[in-house]
């Protein structure tokens, strides 16, 4: 274990080193960078097969610590998306297991039948991630829901790569990639009936619910969120 700390910190000083002060680049260098290097260290807390949390060199919470550091994180991620949720364009929600739940229309982050992430949700993207890497205790589940428009195969197969778009854009920024859960549920958790366009814009979205690792409980933080209407 010791090793592998001091093997960490090499490999995050030397790739900083080569972020210079001057390259416009450099933030996001800097956040790739960390992001590797958190990679390398909370990769070995759960088994990338079984998801299984097999260790503790990040750390767990303490269970009287979860709601504080909880709270704190949402108070953060509300304000680092405090536009966005006042033009509607997203909403975030605090779930009965201390969860947080950041649903976001369809509209706002996708095209129509396109899973590839429209120019104006970038800016939240990169908002989110800016808190995410803040608060490394948790785990980021990306679920992607649509309409029913279009065979139930179809639709499954386009939430689930909705929502590994998400999650790529997660990785680009810095978010390790043993933090990320990717799953489709394609039409079947409606918000409203899809026989209406306002029922279909609802139901076309993309959840991000950030679980923390409670010591004694992680494996309960890699289990997937319950249904819609569940667990708030």
């Amino acid at each position: 274990m010791k090793t592998m700390r001091i093997l960490t910190v090499a490999l995050l000083f030397s790739i900083l080193a080569a972020c210079a002060a001057d390259d416009p680049n450099r933030r996001a260098k800097t956040g790739a960078a960390i992001g590797a290097v958190t990679g390398a260290v909370v990769g070995h807390q759960f088994n990338s097969s079984s998801g299984r949390y097999v260790g503790a060199i990040v750390g767990a919470l303490g269970g009287g610590a979860v709601g504080h550091y909880m709270d704190r994180q949402q108070q953060d991620m509300e304000a680092a998306l405090a536009e966005q949720q006042a033009a509607h364009a997203l909403e975030v929600q605090r779930l009965e297991d201390e969860s947080l739940k950041i649903s976001v229309p369809g509209e706002v982050s996708f095209g129509f039948d396109s899973a590839a992430l429209t120019p104006a949700f970038v800016p939240t993207l990169d908002s989110m991630a800016d808190v995410l890497r803040q608060y490394e205790k948790t785990v980021v589940h990306v679920v992607g829901h649509t309409d029913s428009v279009g065979s139930a195969a179809y639709n499954q197969q386009l939430s689930e790569r909705r929502a590994e778009s998400v999650a790529a854009a997660f990785r680009q920024r810095g978010v390790a990639s043993e933090r990320l859960r990717i799953e489709g549920r394609g039409q079947n958790e409606p918000r409203a009936s899809n026989d209406t366009e306002a029922g279909r814009q609802l139901n076309r979205r993309v959840d991000i619910v950030i679980r923390p690792i409670v010591e004694g409980q992680e494996e309960l933080a890699v289990q997937p969120p319950p249904p819609e209407g569940q667990g708030i």
